[in-house]
Parts: C-alpha cells; structure tokens; sequence
C-alpha cells in the first residue's frame, strides 16, 4: 500500500448538501462598505478536495466535487448594521491569539459595518444565561485598542456550559441578533446545540464559530491559530531540554507538549528543533520494554552519543498507564493521566540498574505555551478569521464555522466540522520528515 497524502477522507463529504451552509433568509440592505466588483459572490466556491486520490474517490462515487462556500463581505445584508446587536464568547482552554480573534471582531464590526452594540459575556457559555454571575461587557474600539498585546482572553473562558433553553433566553434578553463562538469541538458542539434551540423558536439570531485549538485537530481547518505561537514556544522548550541533556553524562532530556488525541505540536516542534531524537505522539503507539521498544533505543543512543532528547504528546503512551476510569473534565474530556512523569521515572529507574546510570530532566512548559501572545503568524491569521467571521453573520448566514482552507477562507456547516478528529498521519508526509530528522525507529513496539 503506497503512502497517503489526503488530508480529507473522501468520505467524510457524502454528498455536496453537507456543505450547504444554513442562512436566516433573504439579504437586501445594501453594504455599507462600498467595495465596487471586491465583494464575493454567493455562487463562488472553493474546493474541499485537496488531491487527485479525493477526485478519483469522488468519481468513483459519481458525485460532482464538493466545494465550499467561499468567505468575504457580501454586496447585500441581512441584518440592518444601525439595528444590530453583536455577542461574542470565549470557552475552553486558553490559547495565544483569542484577543486578537475579539479584537477584530470588535474593530470589524465597528469600522466596516457601523455596528453600535457590541456585548462580550464572560467566562464562556456561563456568561450567557440571563442570571450569569458576572454581566456581560459592552466592547469599544478604545476598550479592545491593545489586547492583541496580551495572551487569554479579555472575556474570561471556562468549560462546561448552563441548560441550552437558558443560554438562547439570555440571547433574546440581551437583543443578540449574532454571536461569535470563539473555541473548539466541544464549543462548536454547543454553538451547534444553540442553533437547533434558535431554530426551533423560529429567532432570526446568527451563531458563527471562529474555531480555536491549540492542538490543530479540527477538520477542515487547515491550520488554527495558536498553533504557530505553540511551536515557536515549544521549540524554546526543546532547547532547553537539549542543553540540559547535553551538559550531563548519559543526560536525558523530557519535553511533554500539548496533543491529547494529535500530535501536530510535538511533530512540528520535532522538525522545527533537530535536537529532538525521540517524538512520541498518540497516533503512533509505542511500547517502553522489549527489544523494539523505547528504552532499548534510548540506551543505543546513549551509548552513541551519551545524551537524547525526547518529545511526547501529553495524549501519547495512554495505554501504558491506569488513568482513572471514567474520570472527566468540564467539558466532557477524558483525564489523561501525565504519560511524562511515566517517561521520567521509568526511565530513571531503568538506567539507574545498570552499569551507566541516567541524569533524567524532565520539563513541562504547557501552560506558559497556551498562554502567550500571539505571535506575527497567528496574529495575521486571527485577523482575517475575524474579518469573515463578520462578514458571514452580516449576510444572514448561521450554523457554519468560519476555516482557512485551501489557501481560502471558506464556510464550513459546524455539523461537517465536528463529525471527527483531525489526527497526524502514520503514513504521511509529516510524520515521514519527522522520522527522517529524529532519527528514531519507525516503530518502537515491543517485540
């Protein structure tokens, strides 16, 4: 079997209905924003498929290739910008680029629409019940000015999230005509919940998702920001690790990053720090005994070179160890247990047994990666998810999250982009580059 190099299972998409992105119904108000022939008609799409083994399995299937509606300010609204009232949250974890994604909400809204009633409630879908603990903020263009130089977010997170009757009677007792979802699968899952509950009360509210995981493990998103501000930090991490290893006989440095069920942060920091000699991820099992398994390669690298550096995905190595059963957080997430302090002590013990004993040193830097400012990279990208985010709800559009793919912006129905997880390929081009610059053996199971 030759390498695949989809990035999108071709059957996720079963037919090009399951692109159609919801709208509350005819757009007439002309756009304020006066940009001639630059508006984006509603006919122009953007592939979904992104090589030849999707076309020929599309083909194959007798479909028509699907494509996405593309994103950009439509020449006719919806909503009356005078009339409009704008929400915006922010739930689950922190991640570097969140104030800038309400910045330029806000800014968008302001300059390019007139909009005069924005409202940002706080700490996460909590917020938005009507006897919320903490009222929502009204946001000006003074008061979002300089977040972007901050990390977190202005609003507050939290995970976890009140009845869904409550949340859309907050909506309706504010005046919400558009909310912006700013946060992952779990997020989505909720902004999806909200829209059946809007739906059904026949409400003409807008509910837009601007996807945010650290992880970059949503489907068809190319790439979400706080990925690229991740990596830079986690490449200091490795460097770390790598001058701590390497200042000691038989030195073994740790690194454990971000991943719970992908490991796109450990790959990618991997490659970005060539020092990385092991990079162990929740795709790829690996066993610590046997001849195959990780301790027997870490002891031929020692005696090679007396010093290694290993980087592991927080969500990798699970099977090796007892995580408490049924133990989950607000959101629903299983509790991992710290696959790290495994590696460390394991591998401590297992040096300290035999003739050339280990200096082990074992580094966890994963709160202070999720909570910095974005960097250029993610801040360019939260821009732009801002800007046609607000586009999408000024033109009646709903349901949807707002993604760069394809080298586009695109709408893409929240129903398709949670029906799974995006996960590193075992037999893709990244991990590929991966092996070729650790070094590491293409499996490290146990015989």
């Amino acid at each position: 079997m030759s390498r695949k190099q989809s990035a999108v299972p071709p059957s996720q998409v079963r037919s090009p209905d399951e692109l159609r992105v919801q709208r509350l119904g005819d757009y007439r108000i002309p756009s304020p924003m006066g940009l001639g022939d630059l508006f984006t008609d509603d006919d122009h799409g953007v592939l979904a498929a992104v090589d030849t083994d999707d076309y020929r399995a599309y083909a194959d299937r007798g479909m028509s290739l699907p494509a996405f509606e593309a994103a950009g300010p439509r020449e006719r609204l919806f909503f009356d910008p005078a009339k409009v009232t704008c929400g915006i949250v922010t739930c689950g974890g922190l991640c570097p680029g969140q104030n800038d994604v309400i910045r330029s909400l806000v800014l968008t809204l302001i300059h390019s629409y007139g909009v005069q009633r924005i409202l940002g409630f706080r700490y996460g879908y909590a917020g938005l019940a009507v006897d919320a603990a903490h009222p929502p903020l009204t946001l000006t263009h003074s008061l979002v000015e300089n977040i972007h130089e901050d990390g977190g977010t202005m609003l507050g997170s939290s995970r976890g999230a009140p009845t869904v009757e409550a949340m859309v009677d907050g909506l309706v007792a504010h005046g919400v005509d558009a909310l912006f979802t700013i946060g992952g699968d779990g997020t989505m899952r909720g902004a999806k919940a909200l829209c059946e509950e809007i739906q059904r009360r026949g409400a003409p509210i807008s509910v837009i998702a601007v996807p945010k995981t650290v992880d970059n493990d949503l489907h068809w998103v190319t790439q979400t920001f706080g990925f690229a501000t991740a990596v830079d930090e986690a490449r200091r991490a490795i460097t770390a690790a790598n001058v701590e290893a390497e200042g000691a006989f038989n030195g073994v440095g740790i690194v454990k990053l971000m991943g719970r069920h992908s490991g796109f942060i450990a790959a990618h920091a991997s490659l970005a720090n060539s020092d990385v000699n092991f990079c162990l991820v929740p795709e790829v099992p690996f066993t610590l005994t046997g001849e195959g398994g990780l301790l027997n390669a870490l002891e031929k690298r020692l005696a090679a070179r007396h010093h290694a550096v290993i980087v592991v995905a927080e969500g990798a190595g699970q099977e090796l160890l007892a995580p408490a059963e049924g133990a989950t957080d607000a959101s629903g997430n299983t509790k991992l247990a710290d696959i790290g302090v495994l590696l460390r002590d394991r591998i401590h013990r297992h040096f300290a047994d035999g003739a050339s004993p280990a200096t082990v040193k074992y580094i966890d830097p994963s709160y202070i990666v999720r909570s910095l400012a974005a960097n250029s990279v993610d801040s360019t990208l939260c821009l732009m998810l801002g800007q046609n985010a607000v586009h999408a709800a000024m033109a009646g559009r709903t349901n949807m999250m707002i993604s760069s793919w394809n080298q586009r912006f695109v709408h893409v129905p929240i129903a398709l982009a949670i029906m799974g997880r995006k996960q590193l390929d075992p037999r893709g081009e990244l991990w590929l580059s991966v092996l070729g610059s650790t070094g590491q053996p293409s499996s490290l199971v146990g015989a």
